[in-house]
């Protein structure tokens, strides 16, 4: 039983800590530093995400995602054939993103997360997992203005993903997580992932995971367990029916399971993730879980996110003295 994240974690720390990142990004976007001086402070509060994470006692951490705008633009701006447009709201949350517009066939150019990565790596004990923003939700919030075909935007940028994937395995990452909730409000679709991730994760090798939040799994279970992934992440928090789901069929892959409310401040206490831990150990046992919030904590306060880390830690090392996991 491993103790992680979904991915994002806060960028801003709390007062009277400086927001260092915010000011340099305002500096760069006025022309006061160059784009050296702001990798600098990406790279300085990356350390400290990372630094906060591994304080927890997470087994396997993200690189928090520091220098990720949104989950949709950090990945578009570095594919030919995009755009970056205006703000729309990402899903139910009160957070924005620059819409991605397709103008031309999409293409993979350079390396987009190997760098990151690979400094991430570097400046942290624990294994740190890679993550890519899925092609099907990558597709869903694009305006598209070329393919005009979600399947086959899709199937193009599970193309050019790949190339992504198979770089980021290179790289050394012992993990790669694909980031695509989208599929829960669209099962109709399903089909289109189902291709889309054969096509991204063909002759990747190291471990694999598809990971979702926001929204009820009864549309795609059991199909979830025919994808080629090895972890399946599901968001136990905002849809409780997801717990009687995934009864529907024997679970027999690794289970992300996201049981630590990301994105509500109220603190769970380490008897409540415990519990929680117990009462799924029968629908997946405890070696093949991997225990995490139900999103990325990029919705909290910083001093909330770390909190909740450290009793989920504390959770976990509960319900394994009683389960031995």
């Amino acid at each position: 039983m491993l103790a992680t994240v979904v991915g994002s974690y806060p960028k801003i720390p709390n007062r009277p800590r400086p927001a260092r990142l915010r000011a340099a990004i305002a500096r760069f976007e006025r022309g006061e530093i160059s784009a050296k001086e702001l990798a600098r402070a990406e790279d300085e509060v990356t350390v400290e995400v990372i630094g906060e994470q591994v304080e927890a006692g997470l087994d396997l951490i993200s690189d928090g995602q520091v220098r990720w705008e949104d989950d949709q633009t950090h990945i578009a701006r570095r594919l030919s054939g995009f755009s970056i447009d205006g703000l729309q709201r990402y899903l139910d949350t009160n957070t924005y993103f620059r819409q991605p517009e397709v103008e031309g066939a999409v293409a993979w150019q350079s390396p987009i997360l190997v760098r990151d990565y690979q400094f991430a790596a570097g400046h942290s004990p624990r294994p740190v997992k890679a993550i890519i923003t899925g092609p099907y939700t990558l597709a869903a919030l694009s305006k598209d203005e070329r393919y005009r075909s979600r399947r086959d935007l899709t199937l193009a940028l599970a193309e050019a993903l790949h190339r992504e994937a198979l770089a980021l395995q290179e790289a050394g990452a012992p993990l790669i997580q694909v980031n695509d909730p989208l599929i829960l409000g669209n099962s109709d679709d399903f089909p289109v992932l189902a291709e889309a991730l054969k096509r991204m994760l063909d002759g990747v090798t190291v471990e694999k995971a598809l990971y979702t939040w926001f929204g009820s799994i009864e549309g795609v279970y059991p199909q979830l367990l025919e994808l080629p992934v090895d972890i399946i992440g599901i968001d136990f928090v905002s849809r409780a029916g997801n717990w009687e789901a995934l009864r529907k069929a024997p679970f027999t892959k690794k289970l992300g399971f996201g049981i630590v409310d990301g994105r509500n401040t109220r603190l769970e206490t380490a008897d409540e993730i415990a519990q929680a831990v117990r009462r799924i150990s029968d629908v997946c046992p405890p070696e093949r879980l991997h225990v995490n919030p139900s999103c990325g904590l990029e919705y909290l306060p910083r001093e909330e996110a770390f909190e909740k880390l450290k009793r989920l830690v504390e959770g976990v090392t509960l319900a394994q003295a009683d389960l031995g996991g």
